[in-house]
């Protein structure tokens, strides 16, 4: 029923849609946007658009979407592993010259396993990676780092290392099915022995398919990605600028919910980023705050309930919703008089309280003169998220995670 323009559209949650078209094909991450989500706002809200922004751009979906449809795309995220496939996703590559790429390693595969040819092969030296990957499995993808670690151009070097990113995670010891980091049981270990080369052929296959897909239908236009913070500024981006914003912020601190660190941390690792295990630490919500009144009614109401059950869950949903705040009081200024901002949330559940993550994200942008337009509720199919938990960490008390999303539609006027 509809009801203050906020109602259960259900032509929203694309069940049967192909989500990994063109380059959206590479590489999987967490609570990533459907590129059918970002692709209909577009169309509803940015016909005429030129510049599109998208704070919290993660692997880049959005930007995806706004290039294939000749909109200048721009985005920012804290987590390098996201930028790196956010660039990659969005980078064109002659294909002649990568296919010789692709000869070249698979030549150079050959020529170690048949004895042709020998290397010094460096493992990375990083904390608990024995705990993390079997001795032939390091090996295996140490050699594959050396590879890449002399390709000269950077485009190139870039695409190989998406495909060595999600090698690195599908080879560990990690219980893949999990976004968080949990290693697998004795047993499983121990029957474990992944391809690894099979594995990173299979993908840099896949995501050439999806690139030569993307060259052919991406327009001429600029896409960039930045590393600042929209929590505390919007750099790079002008005032009044921007025509459209799609996004999906994170669903809240990202510790407790979905934790975009300790899924990249093990690539970070490998790739040499330095303080790959603090990333979490750093994202929104990452550092919590003494709790005071944030002066929005709909937060300060909550978690006011939630200090009378948990003073510590208290101050890391305050300290999310400070951050979230200023990051939209950022990305406010650089909308333009009339456009829009379509933001993708969740609302959670902590301690039994519900956080209307919808109806705060409406109250900071109707607070910097934007106009609610839409809210539109969609299921969440074939979501990889539990469908239980324990929010109040009660042995046998569960309830409902998210089952929905609520597309949020706010103007400038």
């Amino acid at each position: 029923m509809k009801t203050e323009n906020k109602y259960l559209d259900t032509s929203w949650d694309f069940r049967t849609a192909n989500v990994k078209e063109y380059t959206h094909c590479y590489h999987n991450y967490p609570a990533m946007m459907i590129p059918q989500i970002a692709n209909r706002l577009i169309n509803l809200y940015g016909k005429n658009a030129i510049r599109l922004f998208d704070p919290y751009c993660g692997t880049g979906t959005s930007l995806v979407e706004a290039t294939l449809k000749g909109i200048n795309a721009f985005g920012t995220d804290l987590n390098p592993m996201a930028r790196l496939i956010a660039e990659a996703k969005t980078t064109v590559i002659e294909l002649p010259i990568l296919d010789l790429y692709l000869k070249e390693f698979n030549a150079f595969l050959f020529s170690l396993n048949f004895g042709i040819n020998t290397i010094n092969v460096v493992v990375p030296d990083f904390k608990n990676i024995d705990f993390w990957f079997k001795n032939e499995t390091k090996e295996k993808l140490a050699i594959i780092k050396t590879f890449i670690d002399n390709i000269k151009d950077e485009k190139i070097k870039q695409f190989f290392w998406v495909a060595f990113s999600e090698t690195i995670r599908e080879s560990s010891l990690t219980r893949n099915s999990e976004f968080k980091l949990y290693r697998m049981p004795e047993k499983q270990r121990d029957k474990f022995n992944p391809d690894v080369f099979g594995m990173i052929n299979s993908k840099l296959a896949r995501n050439r398919k999806g690139l030569k897909d993307y060259i052919e239908k991406r327009k001429d236009v600029e896409a960039v990605i930045y590393a600042f913070n929209s929590s505390e500024n919007i750099e790079k981006i002008d005032d009044n600028s921007i025509d459209i914003v799609v996004t999906s912020p994170p669903y809240g601190d990202s510790k407790t919910t979905v934790a975009y660190g300790q899924f990249s941390r093990l690539s970070n690792q490998w790739l040499g980023i330095e303080n790959a295990s603090q990333i979490d630490n750093q994202l929104m919500g990452g550092k919590a705050r003494n709790v005071t009144k944030l002066g929005v009614k709909i937060i300060d109401e909550a978690i006011e309930k939630i200090a009378e059950l948990d003073e510590k869950r208290a101050k890391e949903v305050y300290s999310f919703y400070v951050d979230y705040s200023q990051s939209i009081a950022h990305v406010a200024k650089v909308i333009k008089k009339g456009g829009y901002a379509c933001y993708v949330v969740g609302n959670r559940r902590v301690k039994e309280v519900i956080l209307e993550t919808d109806e705060i994200t409406k109250s900071l942008f109707q607070a910097h003169g934007f106009e609610h337009k839409n809210t539109f509720i969609r299921n969440i199919p074939n979501k990889r998220m539990p469908s239980k938990n324990s929010p109040s960490n009660i042995i046998g008390k569960t309830a409902s995670t998210m089952n929905n999303e609520y597309i949020v539609i706010m103007q400038r006027r």
